[in-house]
């Protein structure tokens, strides 16, 4: 029998017998959940719901990005632009949103422990690192945009408009990454509504912004795929300022002191970067061997089975964005996974914290499960929606053979990317961050990469399934090597913060 079989499963408060010994704030800091710890499904879904809709935005406005930018005309170019634009600016985001995230494992550890006034401080420095990376690395790689996709050989039309894109996002990009990191300082309280309103204002600014500036209204000139770019950066600054005004509010100042710790910290930037760095190459490292998927792969594979890369690169992008809006919802499910595995591992009860993590693992199944199912089954109907009506007929059908077999490729690996991201949340919220970072790592590269190529060169026939086949690999793989991982337990023996 387990430990999280052979304990009761409900919460201690600091303090009790079973929990961490309270600091004098303990009862004042602390979220009331008394009535919801004594039913284990509710106590996630209430910190999970929130979430979902929190880590969805930038991935919906991403969506409603390609969405409205394929009726700028027939040709498929303006979703490629706007998702190989749009990839290389979140890529470089990634490596600061990763390192962030650990945030939320410390405010919900010292929750736990009853130190909640604690977590301010590692929000505020959060945002200096934010302010840190925009200034040092976001601006200086938009001036070299134009060289960077040079390099790919795109064609002019696409090369001109995926720099347009990506220039604007990393220009707005500091609002993207403060936000995600203020956001985890409100999962860490375990008060994700918060995160998850200014998420949803923000979305509805973006729609408007992008029909305004995309197509050109209320006297102004029609900007197309940088227009995107634009309101896509709106929405973000919405996105942050929003709980950032919470977070400085007199409530929260009082509750949580919120507003004294507001100079850097060499030693709160220690604890991130300590435990945080391998979150942060873990997502950035990621997300290189995507783009390299993407920008790269998925368009020399067309090319090598003699057919229009344009179209492999369009219709690789059409499918991974219904794989963004099926995979950002078990985010969510990680990310409150590692709250309240932190939250745990602060009250010192682990059992709590596997009964828990099991149970965010299990909705997660269940949800990526009926999405594949939703991709198998409408694969061309779904591919087809992303294509404009004036298209010609021949390239809609070679945009939906295309597009299947990437959405056929999803399904497959759906359930095991569930595993991946429930798992990392889970690990990280007791603070069990570099044997997954180096898994990650060492199976993105052998399997997106190395075998991708691998394909390319041995069948080039299979055009771009034969990257599609190595990403699958790679994402089976890094979801059962995860799962081996927790149930190995020895995340249980972490110790992140003073008793």
């Amino acid at each position: 029998m387990s430990s999280a079989q052979s304990q009761p499963d409900t919460l201690c408060e600091p303090g009790s017998e079973a929990g961490a010994v309270a600091s004098p704030d303990a009862t004042a800091h602390e979220p009331s959940l008394s009535d919801i710890e004594a039913n284990p499904l509710r106590e996630i879904l209430t910190i999970a719901f929130p979430t979902v809709v929190t880590m969805t935005s930038y991935t919906i406005m991403q969506f409603i990005d390609a969405l409205m930018v394929k009726s700028i005309g027939p040709d498929p170019v303006y979703v490629a632009a706007q998702g190989n634009g749009g990839i290389i600016a979140w890529l470089l985001m990634s490596l600061f949103i990763g390192l962030n995230t650990i945030i939320n494992t410390y405010v919900s550890q010292n929750l736990g422990a009853g130190k909640a006034r604690e977590g301010a401080a590692y929000a505020w420095n959060a945002l200096w690192i934010s302010v840190a990376s925009w200034l040092l690395v976001l601006l200086p790689v938009a001036a070299m945009a134009p060289f960077i996709f040079g390099l790919a050989g795109h064609d002019e039309t696409l090369l001109r408009l995926e720099t347009q894109y990506c220039q604007i996002m990393l220009l707005g990009g500091l609002f993207t990454v403060a936000s995600r990191s203020i956001g985890h300082y409100f999962f860490g309280v375990h008060k994700p509504q918060i995160v998850m309103i200014s998420a949803l204002i923000a979305n509805a600014v973006n729609v408007f912004a992008n029909y305004v500036l995309i197509f050109g209204h209320f006297g102004l000139p029609a900007m197309g795929v940088a227009g995107a770019a634009i309101g896509t950066s709106i929405g973000a600054l919405i996105e942050f300022i929003i709980p950032m005004v919470i977070f400085l509010g007199p409530k929260f100042n009082s509750e949580y002191g919120t507003r004294a710790p507001w100079r850097f910290s060499f030693s709160h930037v220690r604890d991130i970067a300590k435990v945080g760095w391998p979150g942060a190459f873990m997502f950035f490292n990621e997300m290189v061997c995507w783009a390299y998927l993407m920008s790269v792969l998925i368009p020399k594979a067309g090319e090598a089975a003699g057919e229009d890369p344009v179209l492999h690169n369009t219709a690789g992008w059409i499918g991974l964005r219904y794989m963004h809006l099926s995979f950002m919802p078990a985010v969510g499910v990680s990310i409150a996974a590692t709250a309240i595995v932190g939250k745990c591992m602060g009250m010192k009860r682990p059992d709590l914290a596997a009964s828990r993590a099991w149970l965010c693992m299990k909705l997660a199944l269940a949800y990526m499960a009926l999405c594949a199912l939703g991709f198998f089954i409408f694969r061309e109907p779904l591919i087809a929606f992303f294509i404009d009506k004036g298209t010609p007929p021949e390239t809609v059908d070679e945009l939906i053979r295309i597009g299947s077999v990437v959405m056929i490729a999803a399904a497959v690996f759906q359930v095991f990317d569930a595993m991946a991201i429930v798992m990392s949340g889970a690990l990280r919220g007791a603070g069990d961050t570099v044997w997954p970072g180096v898994a990650t790592i060492i199976l993105s590269w052998s399997c997106i990469v190395g075998l991708g190529h691998l394909l390319l060169e041995v069948a080039p026939y299979m055009g771009s399934a034969g990257p599609w086949t190595g990403a699958a690999a790679f994402i089976i793989l890094l979801g059962s090597v995860l799962v081996a991982r927790f149930r190995s337990g020895k995340w249980k023996t972490i110790k992140l913060i003073e008793d």
